[in-house]
């Protein structure tokens, strides 16, 4: 039986935007590597986990004249904080500017192509399992020239181009016990194209449901906190999500966005209230979501217990029933007195 909303899982989201200042490292101006080509990268945003001080290793590509200088080159991170190649490349004696562009990690998955006329990463897909998902950063075009660089290095800012997911919960309820086990992020859109002219994505059609579960259970109270687990933060393809519509499509077959959480519920008394009936550990209870995720953002997601469960996830067998109604109320209705009357002898013999 549907009931109303009212008594549903809350869910608050924070998007944390970038943020340029804080991530730069002190980098030495003033050393020089000769005419060989050296960069300074530095962190545009500190939204996700590389930062400048885990930043050890980035790959460029280089144009000159709209012909290749050199192609998906490693460039390594040294003890003076510059990045530079093995083998070195040499700054044109010339002065011609070279193009550059530069992302990391190396193999970011999918097909990458940079060339003087196609430069993009073609059906990328962030890893199925969570703990495997990395950052993806990337420069916008820039240019150098021997008497510009060859001294100080050219500095490359990176940004990030995926969007980051933390999902934290909270129950402040005197009346249950909320165990959690586990976090999915049901249905976003799974595989796409990056542009490194436009820095824009292509998104494709395919979705996915990302999983992670943990053996001992967290139990939640009034002070959010993180229940991603082992596996850290999800890292995903920027995209306007479309929620998922328990009451209309409680399957969910038109494969709409939400947040699921394993989890038992008891009252503090000892009854098994959720996964009903009383059968099982812990279940998935969810919340649909429509946020629009922006590259170089991190999103945290704080679902609160405190008045409500959730839905049943779209993936049990019995989906979309609120996880609670709502509040238990009585009516109360107190009878009058009847009088009896009963006649009683006081007689002793």
């Amino acid at each position: 039986m549907k009931t109303s909303p009212l008594f549903l899982l809350g869910l608050s989201v924070l998007a944390l935007a970038s943020c340029t200042e804080e991530e730069h490292e002190s980098i030495n101006p003033n050393i020089s590597k000769g005419n060989a080509i050296g960069f300074r990268p530095a962190m545009g945003t500190r939204a996700t986990e590389t930062t400048n001080a885990n930043l050890s290793e980035i790959t460029v590509s280089a144009f000159l004249n709209n012909q290749s200088f050199f192609n998906n080159l490693p460039f390594t991170k040294g003890a003076d904080n510059f990045f530079t190649s093995d083998p070195e490349y040499y700054w044109p004696g010339d002065d011609s500017e070279i193009t550059f562009y530069a992302y990391s990690p190396t193999a970011p998955g999918g097909t990458l192509t940079l060339t003087p006329d196609t430069k993009n990463l073609t059906d990328f897909s962030p890893a199925a399992e969570i703990a495997d998902q990395v950052d993806f950063i990337t420069t916008d075009a820039v240019t150098g020239k021997k008497s510009a660089n060859e001294a100080s290095g050219l500095e490359l800012t990176f940004d990030h181009r995926l969007s980051q997911i933390e999902i934290q919960a909270k129950a402040d309820n005197e009346a249950y016990e909320f165990q959690v086990s586990g976090i999915r992020i049901g249905q976003p859109v799974s595989k796409g194209s990056f542009d490194f002219t436009s820095n824009d994505w292509t998104l494709d059609t395919d979705k996915a449901i990302y999983e992670e579960t943990y053996s001992t259970p967290k139990k939640l109270s009034a002070d959010a906190v993180n229940i991603m687990g082992e596996g850290g933060n999800a890292m995903l393809i920027p995209q306007q999500l479309t929620a998922w519509d328990p009451e209309n499509d409680a399957s969910n077959t038109s494969a709409g966005a939400y947040l699921s959480v394993k989890l038992q519920i008891n009252t503090v008394a000892g009854a098994q209230v959720y996964p009903f009936p009383s059968n099982a550990d812990c279940v998935w209870a969810a919340i649909p979501i429509n946020t629009n995720w922006e590259p170089g953002k991190k999103y945290v997601y704080v679902l609160d217990f405190s008045h409500g469960g959730g839905y049943v996830d779209p993936n049990d067998p019995i989906p979309g029933d609120p996880i609670f109604g709502g509040p238990i109320k009585f009516t109360v209705d107190v009878t009058s007195w009847e009088s009896s009357t009963q006649d009683t002898p006081m007689q002793t013999y």
